[in-house]
């Protein structure tokens, strides 16, 4: 496989040397698609330009910072990460509320408004779009911007954020924090890879990228080591997909290789064995109130993970239990409900983006062609949404 990046790479004139050092997006993709809008691609040009658009708006964002929210954490600590659990609600028949009951799959707006969670992913978002904004462009603007964003939440004395995610997604009168709100920090790898596309910039010096990887070196600390973070890495859900790719991600912007491979391992050992069905189901998820949205937040999950897998020597496509357990056993299952005219078996409390299951499509064809998951791409796949960032790395 390496050797044929490699001369991919000879045939568009690109050095492997060139290939940003990102581990969410595909980095061979994102240099393909970049010498194709070089030559005059019509379709990329279209889809760079609505990216400058988005990026463009970005450049007036002012910095945000976990000072900025009005909770604060149970310890007293403004500079700790804070959230509140999202499907958790005052009990109407307890005094004051307390303790608060769930209504799984219905969002407290009151979660949206009093801890750091949206701004944390908007600032992780931000990131990576301008760093891909810079990547396709060269523009500096976007780069300085991309590294403002990072300075405000992770590097300024100021304003710095303390490297743990103790007090996430916290309940009144239960806990102050669980395990549960990790799955909050994977925003942190869409920050990375947005890094990545910077590095070498004016704008991203080494002192900066030196300070960031400190911060994120006592953030793996925290993360392998702490009581939340084993109660996470133990989900047998959702959750505990998102936690090993969060996890393996960071390993691997740290250059802990070996860490990243023993955790992709765990997934194929352990994980898809334990989450999907021989048909291809997935009963943690399924039982869920917003059931359609969790069966392709896991796939996502361990798609990302099947990705980081490309990375260490693990295969997890190609991966299948004695009875027929995998990724690709899952995605067979989801795969057709792309078609928003195909009806989900249950009645869930909203609809979902069904636009979701494309890149999973995108993922799978780089490691085997499916003339069917072609048709729904051809089908399904030929009006871009806005967002859809994945089309940037998509290899036609």
């Amino acid at each position: 496989m390496r050797l044929a990046l490699l001369f991919l790479l000879a045939v568009l004139g690109v050095h492997a040397a060139e290939a940003p050092r990102t581990f969410a997006l595909d980095a061979p993709g994102l240099l393909a698609n970049r010498a194709r809008l070089a030559r005059g691609d019509a379709a990329l040009a279209r889809e760079v330009a609505a990216l400058r658009a988005e990026a463009d708006k970005l450049l007036a964002l002012k910095p945000a910072s976990v000072l900025d929210s009005p909770g604060v954490a149970a310890s007293g600590d403004p500079r700790d990460y804070y959230s509140a659990g999202p499907y958790w609600w005052p009990d109407p028949t307890k005094p004051g509320g307390l303790p608060y009951v769930q209504r799984d799959g219905v969002v407290n707006p009151e979660s949206r408004t009093s801890g750091d969670m949206l701004a944390f992913r908007r600032t992780g978002e931000s990131v990576r779009t301008l760093g891909l904004a810079f990547f396709f462009t060269a523009d500096e603007r976007y780069a300085r911007k991309a590294a403002q964003l990072t300075r405000g939440w992770f590097l300024d004395p100021a304003t710095r954020m303390n490297p743990n995610f103790q007090h996430a997604q916290g309940i009144p009168g239960i806990s102050p924090g669980r395990g549960t709100g990790l799955i909050e920090a994977r925003h942190l790898m869409t920050l990375n890879d947005g890094l990545a596309l910077i590095s070498g910039s004016r704008a991203w010096p080494t002192a900066d990228e030196q300070a960031m990887r400190a911060w994120l070196a006592e953030f793996y600390g925290w993360l392998t080591t702490s009581k939340n973070a084993a109660d996470e890495a133990a989900a047998q859900n959702n959750h505990g997909s998102w936690f090993a790719a969060q996890v393996a991600h960071l390993a691997l912007v740290l250059g802990r290789t070996a860490d990243a491979k023993k955790i992709v391992e765990t997934v194929r050992a352990d994980r898809i064995p334990r989450q999907i069905e021989p048909d291809g189901s997935q009963p943690h998820e399924l039982r869920r109130t917003r059931s359609l949205n969790y069966v392709l937040f896991n796939l996502e999950a361990l798609t990302l993970l099947a990705r980081l897998g490309d990375h260490v020597g693990v295969d997890l496509w190609q991966f299948s239990t004695p009875d027929g357990r995998s990724l690709r056993a899952a995605l067979r299952v989801a795969a057709p409900y792309v078609d928003p005219a195909k009806v989900w078996p249950k009645e869930d409390v909203s609809p979902e983006n069904r636009a979701r299951v494309l890149p999973l499509l995108v993922e799978a064809l780089r490691h085997g062609d499916d003339p069917g998951y072609r048709d729904l791409l051809a089908r399904f796949g030929g009006a871009p949404v806005e967002g859809e960032q994945w089309r940037l790395w998509w290899s036609r």
